[in-house]
């Protein structure tokens, strides 16, 4: 055992295929890589956290924090370790649909065994995580745990094995906040009532925005960046016909597209959350970013993408 451990993990973002994804249609979630996690472990006289959201005895911690509390009994339960202290740094906002608690609980879990100075298999990292994010998700698709674990985009679909695939495409991926807290839960609700109220107009939709993530994934790795970007308009205007879009991702999105984005779209449930735009290049990532700002994002973060060097 060491004197302390840390582990890291990145934040996640959905390309492709939200709400489609929940009728058995294919999304795509790539790692986020300018949004982080980092966590320490250190023994401690009792169990401790300290966050930014809560600071002191974890027994004392707030519900939302469970699945922390949960996360560290149960590690501390299987190797018979003494107390500890958590020490959580995140750039990752809450309730963004960017992977917040999953993240969170792949850098404890990452902290945990390298303080043990135990090796940790991806395997044996997602069982931990997963257990974590029940907790907070109750029915978690696992894919936040995935992404936040990992460096490659993601292509997944109820019932079936997740796929990752290279990221082969010479781009800037733009990620802003509205601000606004995702609200998910209630945009899942309201298609589901579309579909009962008009299954042809809406199950068009939905098809569609499956064929459209395909497209995405074979965009990416033939290395299509223009292409790439007109599905991801395409998706949008799918999104917003399922009224899962507001006022403010629409300005947003509108201000990316005006100052040169290849595409842009909403990312996550929508009705807030988070937009999404791609640049061809750095110059007008950050031309994008900066009149993003002045539209009234609260936050921006560019990832460079690029071309997967074959071996």
């Amino acid at each position: 055992m060491k004197s302390s451990g840390e582990g890291n993990a990145n934040g996640k973002i959905i390309l492709m295929g939200e709400h489609s994804v929940v009728y058995g249609k294919p999304a795509i979630a790539f790692p986020f890589q300018p949004t982080h996690v980092t966590a320490e472990i250190t023994d401690h006289a009792y169990e401790k956290l300290r966050s930014g959201y809560f600071v002191g005895p974890l027994a004392k911690a707030p519900k939302s924090l469970e699945n922390i509390k949960t996360l560290i009994h149960q590690l501390r339960h299987d190797f018979s370790t003494p107390p500890v202290q958590i020490t959580i740094s995140s750039t990752i906002p809450a309730e963004r649909g960017m992977g917040s608690s999953a993240a969170v609980a792949v850098a404890i879990t990452r902290a945990f065994f390298d303080w043990l100075n135990r090796p940790l298999s991806s395997k044996l990292l997602l069982n931990y995580v997963n257990y974590a994010e029940k907790i907070s998700h109750g029915n978690p698709s696992g894919i936040d745990a995935a992404a936040t674990a990992g460096d490659e985009p993601i292509l997944f679909q109820k019932g079936a094995t997740f796929e990752t695939f290279p990221i082969n495409i010479s781009a800037f991926l733009i990620v802003a906040d509205t601000g606004v807290k995702g609200k998910t839960r209630q945009t899942v609700k309201a298609v589901a009532k579309r579909f009962e109220q008009d299954a042809q107009t809406t199950g068009r939709l939905m098809n569609e925005l499956g064929d459209l993530t395909l497209k995405a994934k074979n965009a990416i790795l033939n290395n299509q960046a223009p292409y790439l970007g007109e599905l991801m308009n395409a998706a949008q205007k799918n999104l917003a016909a399922l009224q899962v879009s507001d006022q403010t991702l629409d300005n947003l999105i509108t201000v990316a597209n005006q100052n040169g984005a290849l595409g842009a779209k909403l990312t996550g449930g929508g009705k807030g959350g988070c937009m999404i735009a791609l640049a061809s290049d750095y110059k007008t990532a950050k031309k994008i970013t900066t009149a993003l700002t002045n539209q009234g994002a609260k936050a921006t973060w560019i990832q460079e993408l690029g071309v997967y060097q074959y071996a």
